[in-house]
């Protein structure tokens, strides 16, 4: 009998949150040693997006469910920033063919899972308009806002 307890704070219990952290780790165990002064730029360019992912997942989730999907929103952008940054490291040669396809797949894992877990506040939002709950709070029902069963939740 295997019980979860949940940690104080939720946005580590996000699998998408978890999945941003190791793209993070990813990065910068890929990337390497940078050759020169551009390629200190690229990588540092690159890994302040690839933790902005994570950085604004966790931000957004102790805010309202409307704040929420606003930072979840910046989260996207930094995913798409993530994909610039993957053909640019490819094409100076920071990243192989294998490196670039790996990335681009941890990046649309990522978009999509975003994008449900946006998706899952906005249909609790068209439930109540006026429901402001934080997504670390307990609503109404007496449970907390973001379903366990979601697949964005482990």
């Amino acid at each position: 009998m295997d019980e979860r307890i949940p940690s104080f704070f939720r946005f580590e219990d996000l699998r998408v949150y978890a999945k941003a952290i190791d793209y993070s780790k990813w990065v910068i165990a890929t990337l390497g040693m940078p050759r020169n002064e551009c390629d200190k730029t690229l990588c540092q360019a690159f890994t302040r997006s690839a933790m902005d992912i994570a950085i604004n997942i966790a931000e957004g989730s102790a805010r309202t469910k409307s704040q929420f999907e606003h930072y979840l929103k910046i989260a996207k952008t930094a995913i798409r920033e993530c994909i610039i940054y993957t053909a640019t490291a490819k094409g100076v040669g920071l990243l192989d063919e294998e490196g670039s396809e790996t990335s681009r797949e941890l990046l649309m894992e990522m978009t999509r899972m975003v994008g449900a877990l946006i998706i899952s506040l906005q249909r609790g939002t068209r439930r109540s308009d006026t429901m402001e709950g934080h997504f670390d709070s307990v609503d109404d029902d007496g449970d907390h806002d973001m379903d366990p069963e979601e697949p964005f939740v482990d």
